[in-house]
């Protein structure tokens, strides 16, 4: 029995550990792969079959420490502060979507009860796709990036009622759902209030005590018993484990301990959450997929146009206009991996039929293979529906006259922090500016206070030529959109090709993706802090300021070359792997047999040209940037900067065996 166990173990892992390496690799989500290896070892398919007799009830903490981790992330003061906003628009977006996809499958067939299942799945959006794809795309910080990722993690913390609810349904007979679900909800106010209390009087005092200790497994082991007993007093109230679990993590959110509360659970969290997703895996039926995919499809199709519709109209409701309510909606479009949770709830409670679980699981499914695109081009989605060519006279402001206007000033792009900091110095030095922005708020407050500052889109051309791109001295790009910058280069370039343009960007990726566009300078943030903080500690080390300046302006007439000389760990290489442009350093030892010894290092033309040698360590002796007519010994280590590819080729040439000169 224990062999088996223990093989049945060594399988699962094996084929999660190549299937999760395989979808990385293609940047596909794990949570995706974690529901394939499920596919693969569940006994609906041929091959190895896993047990499954322990692995629900072991996945099920995964949830447990996944609504944890939530609640350490919303505690009630935050759920609070965001009450008029993302609350009120995630509610919406919630409330609406169940409603609507509830009485569609209602309207096709399906009993009331697993219809709201069905609508309840498909009302949960992927964070974990969603997050990505806008960081992948340069447009996390943009105004429909921050919408997107916010309303779908707020869907996390709206799935804690249904966890609530679903079991109810599961229970109480037709006739006695409302007394079954006031019965719930008392018992949930009841279960906040004792979480709340015995967080304020035991759980803080005990971290307390906890950390004197300076005891790291102490630590893990306080914050999986108080998580778990959590969990168990909400199930001992007849509520779900994962409700509890919330509650502790949303009063723990509150504490100073929050964060390595955050660090000690993760682990656990992923692992049980990686298996939580297997055992959904296990309960698909390819032999079903035949019979069933049109439907699926059909149910995916509903599922991303619905709720595109729906959070379009709410956000534009809200007073945001529909370019960006748009993008939104399609941002938030996908299904979610919590959907399955759900799913899962709804038939270990036999409220939802096999079959139409199939079907929805499959479409979600789907809507997650799509996903990735449809953010990816939302875009150009939004600017062919929306053709509209002065979207910044949608907030009551003066709009700019006319070109004419505006001479020798200079045009800011995204008036948030940065750009509100360039326009101190500007007005410091009597020097005009014009400012545009997407963001109405940040446009009245700063019309208020006499700032110019305009309400559009600046890679908008009409935008651009009303505020006098004709006639600017500089354009300066301050704003973290990397697509919508690209357009901006385009349309400025068109216009105007001598003028300067400089382009804050947050880090060095895509730098020449940027200058190609038309980027005259591009000043990448966390380079220009890590010099600042450099500057600083040469300073406290007494190096003359005069030295300090020097270098500091070495570096940027050079633009960073020093900044750029990185070793990238293993997690870079694999993200970056796929555009094959980003350089990196790299060590090459010379072997005795290479067929390079004896040479000068000028001699090997493709170093002077693709990769460079940055140093040379011989003897234990380092050498910046050594000279050319240098020969090279065994032993040496040359240090190269360049892309992968271009590392490759040269450490293949340097390695050659001396036979094959």
């Amino acid at each position: 029995m224990l062999e088996q166990t223990l093989v049945q173990t060594l399988i699962l892992l094996g084929v999660t550990v190549f299937v999760v390496l395989l979808f990385q690799r293609f940047r596909i989500p794990p949570s995706l792969a974690y529901l394939f290896v499920g596919v693969i070892l569940g006994s609906h398919t041929a091959g190895p079959a896993i047990e499954t007799t322990y692995i629900p009830m072991i996945a099920e903490f995964g949830i447990v420490f996944l609504l944890f981790t939530i609640g350490l992330s919303f505690p009630l003061p935050q759920i609070y502060t965001l009450r008029h906003t993302i609350l009120s628009l995630g509610t919406a977006q919630v409330v609406l979507t169940t409603a609507a996809i509830t009485l569609l499958a209602w309207a096709i067939g399906l009993p009331l009860v697993a219809a709201f299942i069905v609508g309840a799945v498909f009302t949960q959006s992927s964070t974990t796709i969603i997050s990505k794809q806008l960081a992948e795309q340069g447009e996390s910080q943009t105004r429909h990036g921050r919408l997107g990722t916010t309303m779908s993690v707020f869907q996390d913390i709206t799935a804690v009622p249904f966890v609530v609810v679903i079991p109810v349904l599961g229970s109480a007979a037709a006739s006695q759902i409302g007394g079954a679900l006031g019965i719930a909800l008392l018992k949930a106010i009841a279960a906040l209030g004792i979480v709340l209390i015995s967080g304020r009087y035991l759980l803080k005092p005990l971290f307390h005590i906890v950390a004197k200790r300076r005891s790291a497994e102490l630590f893990t082991l306080t914050v999986l018993f108080v998580s778990l007993i959590a969990a168990w007093t909400t199930n001992s109230l007849g509520l779900s484990m994962a409700f509890g679990a919330f509650l502790a993590g949303m009063v723990l959110g509150e504490t100073e301990f929050r964060h390595q509360v955050e660090t000690t659970i993760r682990p656990f969290r992923d692992v049980l959450l990686g298996l939580f997703f297997i055992s959904i895996g296990m309960l698909v039926e390819p032999a079903l997929l035949p019979s069933i995919w049109y439907k699926a499809l059909l149910g995916a199709a509903a599922l991303l146009i619905i709720k595109t519709i729906i959070v379009t109209l709410i956000v534009r409701y809200s007073g945001i206009d529909s370019h960006t309510a748009f993008r939104t909606g399609l941002t938030l479009a996908v299904g979610g991996e919590f959907g399955f949770a759900l799913l899962s709830i709804g038939l270990d409670h036999t409220i939802i039929a096999t079959q139409p679980a199939q079907i929805t699981l499959t479409a979600v499914l789907f809507s997650m293979i799509v996903a990735p695109f449809l953010i990816r081009y939302n875009q150009p989605l939004a600017a062919w529906l929306f053709k509209t060519r002065a979207r910044y006279q949608e907030v009551d402001a003066p709009t700019p006259d006319s070109h004419s206007t505006y001479s020798e000033h200079v045009i800011i792009c995204g008036y948030g922090r940065t750009g509100q900091v360039i326009s101190r110095f500007l007005e410091s030095e009597s020097i005009r500016f014009v400012a545009i922005d997407m963001d109405p708020s940040i446009v009245k407050e700063a019309r208020l206070a006499g700032h110019p500052v305009f309400y559009g889109d600046a890679s908008d051309p009409v935008v651009l030529e009303s505020i006098g791109l004709a006639n600017a001295t500089l354009l300066i790009i301050s704003h973290d959109d990397r697509t919508a910058t690209i357009r901006t280069l385009h349309q400025a370039r068109d216009t105007r090709p001598d003028l300067p343009v400089v382009v804050r960007t947050y880090d060095d990726t895509g730098t020449d993706e940027l200058r190609k566009a038309g980027a005259t300078e591009v000043i990448p943030e966390t380079l220009e802090s890590g010099m600042v903080i450099a500057m600083h500690s040469l300073l406290t080390l007494n190096v003359p300021m005069w030295r300090v300046t020097q270098r500091l302006q070495e570096q940027r007439i050079k633009r960073y070359p020093m900044l750029k000389e990185l070793f990238r760990s293993s997690v870079e290489l694999l993200d970056e792997e796929s555009d094959g442009k980003t350089e990196r350093l790299h060590s090459v030892l010379l072997e005795p047999e290479s067929a390079c010894l004896g040479s000068t290092l000028g001699s090997y033309d493709f170093l002077s040209h693709s990769v460079t040698v940055t140093a040379l360590v011989r003897d234990q002796e380092r050498l910046r940037y050594p000279d050319t007519e240098i020969k090279l010994k065994a032993g040496d280590v040359l240090v190269l900067l360049g892309t992968p590819e271009a590392l490759e080729e040269a450490e293949r040439r340097l390695s050659e065996l001396s036979g094959n000169k």
